[in-house]
C-alpha cells in the first residue's frame, strides 16, 4: 500500500475515502431538505418552531430584501450575531443573493471589529438590539464602510420568550431607525422575488470570509468557496453514515454560529440532513442537560470545556442522556481522562476530531467502531491527504511517528487570505499541501496525533517540549478540571513551562511540592515546570476553548515590570 495513503486501511468498510466530493452553492443543500423535509422542524428556538418549507421561505424573503440594499456578487455582508434564527436565515440569504458572508465574533475588541470591516470590506452588517451588539454597531457604522445596519429582536421568532430567557443575553438597547438601519422583518417584508444569480464554479466562488484569531499580528481571511463548504459537508456524511439518520436527528446546537466548527456541523450538516437544530443562544449546563433529556437530542457537537463542565456539574447524575447517540469534541485537543470520562458518564462515546478555519472545519475523524486510541484525533476525512513535514519547513515528509508539522490537502482547503498573497503563499506549499502550524505525527495506520502548535512549543535548554504532552499528564490529577501551560522566560534554561490550573469544586489545595511529585514519574527532565498558578477561572476564546494569548500577555507585562 501506498505509504501515503496508509490511512485506507483503517477505514470503515461502509466509509469510501474516495467518495465523489461535488462541490455545488451551499443554499442547495437547504433547498433538498426543504424539499424532502418540508413540515419538519428545522429550529427550534426557545420552543418556536421553524419548519424547513418556513425556513426556506424565509430565506428566500431575505435574498430579496438584501437585494434591495445593493447585495450581489462581490458585495459582503457581516453577520455579527449569536446563535438565534436571525444568523440562519441571514446566511442562506446572503448567499442566495449573490453576496458573501463574513463572521464577526460577538467577543471581539472594538478595533478588531474596525479591522475586519475595513479589511473584509463589509458594506451590511446584520446584528441584533442588545446592549452587548447594537450600540457597538451604531457607532462603527459611523466611523467605517459599512452602508447599511439590519437590527432584528430576540422576539422576531418567538412567540414564547419568556423575561428570563430574554435578560440571559442581557438588555436591549433603544434601537432608531433614524439612525438609518432597517429592523430583520421590515428586511423580509416582501414578495420573496429575488434575482437568482448562477455560480459558474463553486470550487472558486467566495461564500465566507472566516478569519482567524491567530496568535500574533492582525486577523485574516480565510476565503471559504462554496465547494469548501459542501465538501465539507459531504465528508462528514459520509463518515457518519450508518450512525445519524436523515431526518431523524435533534441537534444541540450551543457553540456560536460564527465559528466555522459550529457553522459546519451544526447549521450547514445540521440542516443538510434534516436535523430539527434546538438553539442555545449561550452555554448553560443545566440547560443543556435539560435540552438532552427533554427533548432526546442524539447529537451534541461541543468543545472539551463543555464536556468537562458537564462532567463536572452535580446535576449530571440525575438527567437522562440516553438519547445521545454522537458526541463529537472540536475546537481544541480533548485530554484522554476527559475523553474517557464522558464515555462513562454519559453512556456515548465521545468522539474527537481535528480541523481549523482552513480545512472548513473538517481534518481527520474517529471511526466509530475503532479501538480508541488514546490521543488520537483520528484518520483523514474522504478526499483529504495528510503528510507530517520536517519542522524546519524543508520539502517532504517525516518517517512514521516521528513529529512534524501536520500538512492536508483536499477540497475542503481554504483557497487562500483574502488580499494577502504573501500569507498564503507562506502557508501552502509547491504541491498544495496547506501548512497547518499543528506539530503531531501519524503512526503506521494513519491515525494522526496532534501535539501542540509550533507557535506554542517550548524551547527548553535546546529540547522541544510541548505543552499539550504536561497538560495530559496534569489532567490525570483528580483535583484539576482545567489546565494550561505556556512557555515562560527562564535565564538558565531559555523557555521553561509554567501550568495555570482550575481546581474542581470542592478540592483541597494544590501546591507545587505535590503538583511536582505527582509529575515526577509522568514527564521527562526537560518537561518538568519552573511554576503554577491556580486560578479560579482560565481565559477562554470566544466559542469557548482554553485560551493561552492572554496568558502570555500576561507573562510579558509581568516581565517588563520586572525588567
Amino acid at each position: 500500500m501506498d505509504a501515503d495513503l496508509r490511512w485506507l486501511k483503517s477505514y470503515p468498510d461502509d466509509v469510501k475515502w474516495d467518495v465523489r466530493l461535488e462541490p455545488i452553492p451551499v443554499y442547495t443543500l437547504l433547498d433538498r431538505a426543504a424539499e424532502r423535509f418540508p413540515d419538519r422542524p428545522a429550529i427550534d428556538f426557545f420552543g418556536s418552531k421553524l419548519s424547513y418549507r418556513r425556513l426556506s421561505e424565509l430565506v428566500e424573503h431575505a435574498a430579496a430584501g438584501f437585494q434591495s440594499l445593493g447585495v450581489k456578487p462581490g458585495v459582503h455582508v457581516g453577520l455579527y450575531l449569536p446563535n438565534t434564527p436571525h444568523y440562519y436565515i441571514a446566511f442562506f440569504g446572503v448567499l442566495r443573493a449573490g453576496g458573501t458572508v463574513v463572521n464577526y465574533s460577538p467577543l471581539d475588541a472594538e478595533r478588531t471589529l474596525e479591522h475586519k470591516i475595513e479589511d473584509s470590506e463589509t458594506d451590511v452588517m446584520v446584528t441584533l438590539d442588545l446592549a452587548a451588539f447594537y450600540p457597538k454597531m451604531v457607532s462603527l457604522r459611523q466611523r467605517t464602510r459599512l452602508k447599511h445596519l439590519v437590527v432584528g429582536s430576540l422576539g422576531d421568532f418567538c412567540e414564547t420568550l419568556t423575561d428570563a430567557q430574554a435578560q440571559s443575553l442581557g438588555p436591549v438597547a433603544e434601537s432608531d431607525t433614524a439612525d438609518g438601519s432597517v429592523h430583520f422583518t421590515k428586511l423580509l417584508d416582501n414578495d420573496g422575488k429575488y434575482h437568482a444569480y448562477r455560480i459558474a464554479d463553486p470550487a472558486r466562488e467566495l461564500a465566507v470570509l472566516q478569519y482567524t484569531g491567530g496568535t500574533t499580528g492582525a486577523p485574516k481571511g480565510a476565503m471559504l468557496t462554496h465547494g469548501n463548504i459542501t465538501t465539507s459537508c459531504a465528508q462528514l456524511e459520509e463518515i457518519l453514515r450508518g450512525t445519524l439518520e436523515p431526518g431523524n436527528e435533534r441537534v444541540l446546537a450551543v457553540l456560536p454560529p460564527f465559528h466555522i466548527y459550529a457553522l459546519m456541523v451544526n447549521m450547514v450538516f445540521g440542516l443538510s440532513m434534516g436535523s430539527e437544530i434546538h438553539l442555545h443562544p449561550r452555554f448553560d449546563v443545566e440547560a443543556a442537560l435539560r435540552e438532552i433529556s427533554e427533548s432526546r437530542i442524539t447529537t451534541f457537537p461541543g468543545v472539551p470545556t463543555m464536556f468537562i463542565g458537564l462532567l463536572s456539574h452535580p446535576a449530571t447524575a440525575s438527567h437522562d442522556l440516553t438519547s445521545l447517540k454522537m458526541c463529537n469534541s472540536g475546537g481544541a485537543p480533548l485530554p484522554v481522562e476527559v475523553q474517557q470520562q464522558y464515555g462513562r458518564v454519559a453512556g456515548c462515546a465521545l468522539k474527537e476530531g481535528w480541523g481549523m478555519t482552513e480545512t472548513t472545519t473538517t481534518g481527520t475523524f474517529s471511526p466509530k467502531d475503532a479501538e480508541p486510541r488514546p490521543g488520537s484525533c483520528g484518520i483523514p476525512v474522504p478526499g483529504a491527504r495528510i503528510r507530517i513535514a520536517p519542522l524546519d519547513g524543508s520539502a517532504g515528509s517525516v518517517p512514521v511517528g516521528e513529529r512534524g508539522e501536520v500538512c492536508i490537502a483536499g477540497p475542503n482547503i481554504t483557497i487562500g487570505y483574502w488580499k494577502r498573497d504573501d500569507a498564503t503563499a507562506e502557508a501552502m506549499t509547491e504541491d498544495g499541501y496547506l501548512r497547518t502550524g499543528d506539530v503531531g505525527y501519524m503512526d503506521e495506520d494513519g491515525y494522526v496525533y496532534i501535539v501542540d502548535r509550533t507557535k506554542d512549543m517550548i524551547l527548553c535548554s535546546g529540547y522541544n517540549v510541548y505543552p499539550r504532552v504536561i497538560e495530559e499528564a496534569i489532567y490525570e490529577m483528580p483535583c484539576v478540571e482545567e489546565v494550561s501551560v505556556i512557555g515562560v522566560d527562564d535565564p538558565y534554561r531559555g523557555q521553561a513551562p509554567k501550568a495555570f490550573i482550575k481546581l474542581k469544586a470542592g478540592s483541597d489545595p494544590l501546591d507545587f511540592e505535590t503538583l511536582q511529585a505527582f509529575l515526577e514519574s509522568r514527564l521527562g527532565k526537560h518537561e518538568r515546570l519552573q511554576s503554577m498558578e491556580v486560578r479560579d477561572a482560565l481565559p477562554r476564546t470566544p466559542v469557548g476553548k482554553l485560551s493561552k494569548k492572554e496568558l502570555y500577555e500576561e507573562e510579558r507585562l509581568r516581565g517588563q515590570a520586572c525588567a
